[in-house]
């Protein structure tokens, strides 16, 4: 977090200002320019939202009407984004841990594209979900990412090829590969890596007679709203990661036939800077550390429990609209409740915050659109989480469908 005073868009802006009480206010019109945009830097790829990243009905109804897909974890999100209006043929369930009762339900709510990683799940397929298509996740490294995904899921090159011969001869279509470089991905180089395993492991299956009709290259693409550790905007090479994703599709569909398809399973790049909590002060105090040095402490009436679980990696910027201007102390930045992690401060610096704040002044936190929603408690402590608000809905799609995909 910082004092940092970049400003939300117009429509976020007047919402924040419109509210009374702590709100996660969510802009669908920004939601659904990225979503726009993104089209425009991949034509062709299909994108299926990673909806842990912000399952809020509006916000998948949002991109439903888009023709956008979802990358769902569990029953409950496949159940959630049907109602939502996602048709079930744009619904993945891209999580690799599944039980054999998730598996059933999945199939019973009519999917029929899986992720897997391991032999044990590829046989329980074949066995609740019989006849499906089933996809096999790579493992990566997740070198130049914020999260890593690297330890619990993926399988190495040569698991793949057993997870997919298994899978054709258990009656299950082996029809495609994807993989993860992790959540908020700061480098190009990663997904330059993520294709040439893609391009050795495609060539393995072919030899074995297995030619996949997809490749997801899964999520990783950033937020733009995040500050780095000494509060300044981070930076991340955008322009750079569209070419190479570009590129690369180009070249595994030389290699490997122009009729392969892509998808991508974006989740914090469609929705953390259209989203920003609404909360309040609720003290600016001096206090003393053990060694007896003056320190403020800025408690808000929102915390780690209360969205804001990614404090400890992500720096949001604060602003601090009936304090324009005025001059700053910089302090602790501290969540209400009593839990001595629910506070945010790096040895580089604090956050500078307005001296004269008071209890009940109002406080914006940008670019927290993304897991705030799913990582909110029920009230730890006996603090009600913030009402989830979603304004601006575009009034029609617009022409925005993904159209046949590849």
């Amino acid at each position: 977090m910082t004092g940092h005073t970049a400003g939300p868009t117009a429509r976020l802006h007047a919402a924040l200002a419109a509210a009374t009480e702590d709100s996660l206010v969510v802009d669908l019109s920004g939601v659904a320019d990225r979503c726009a945009a993104l089209r425009r830097e991949l034509p062709g790829v299909a994108i299926r939202f990673a909806m842990k990243a912000c399952p809020l009905d509006d916000v998948l109804s949002c991109l439903a009407a888009r023709g956008v897909g979802v990358d769902a974890a569990s029953p409950g999100e496949i159940a959630q984004a049907l109602h939502a209006g996602v048709p079930a043929g744009r619904i993945h369930y891209g999580n690799t841990v599944k039980s054999d009762s998730d598996i059933a339900a999945a199939h019973r709510l009519g999917v029929r594209d899986f992720a897997t990683d391991s032999l044990e799940d590829v046989r329980a397929l074949a066995v609740h979900a019989p006849g499906s298509r089933v996809f096999c996740r790579l493992a990566t490294s997740g070198q130049g990412a914020l999260w890593g995904l690297s330890d619990k899921f993926g399988c190495g090159p040569d698991d793949a090829v057993r997870i997919m011969e298994t899978a054709r001869g258990l009656g299950l279509t082996p029809s495609g590969l994807s993989l993860h470089v992790g959540s908020q991905q700061m480098t190009a180089d990663a997904y330059q890596r993520a294709f040439e395993q893609l391009g050795d492991v495609l060539t393995a299956l072919r030899r074995r007679g297995i030619t996949p009709d997809h490749v997801n290259l899964g999520g990783g693409l950033p937020a733009l709203g995040y500050l780095d550790r000494h509060g300044m905007p981070l930076d991340p090479p955008l322009d750079k990661i569209f070419t190479v994703l570009r590129e690369g599709i180009r070249a595994l569909r030389r290699e490997h036939g122009d009729e392969l398809a892509f998808l991508v399973e974006p989740g914090r790049h469609l929705v953390a800077d259209h989203g920003a909590l609404r909360a309040h002060v609720a003290r600016l105090a001096l206090r003393r550390t053990p060694q007896g040095e003056p320190l403020h402490w800025l408690y808000l009436s929102c915390g780690k429990f209360s969205g804001l679980y990614e404090m400890d990696a992500v720096q949001y910027p604060l602003v601090f609209p009936t304090h324009p201007g005025a001059p700053t102390v910089p302090a602790v930045v501290a969540g209400p409740t009593c839990d001595s992690d629910d506070a945010y401060s790096h040895e580089e610096g604090l956050v500078q915050v307005p001296e004269n704040l008071a209890s009940g002044d109002p406080v914006w936190v940008l670019s927290c659109g993304a897991y705030a929603t799913s990582y909110m408690t029920r009230g730890f402590n006996g603090f009600a989480p913030p009402r989830p608000v979603c304004t601006g809905g575009p009034a029609s799609a617009g022409g925005l469908g993904e159209g046949p995909e590849r």
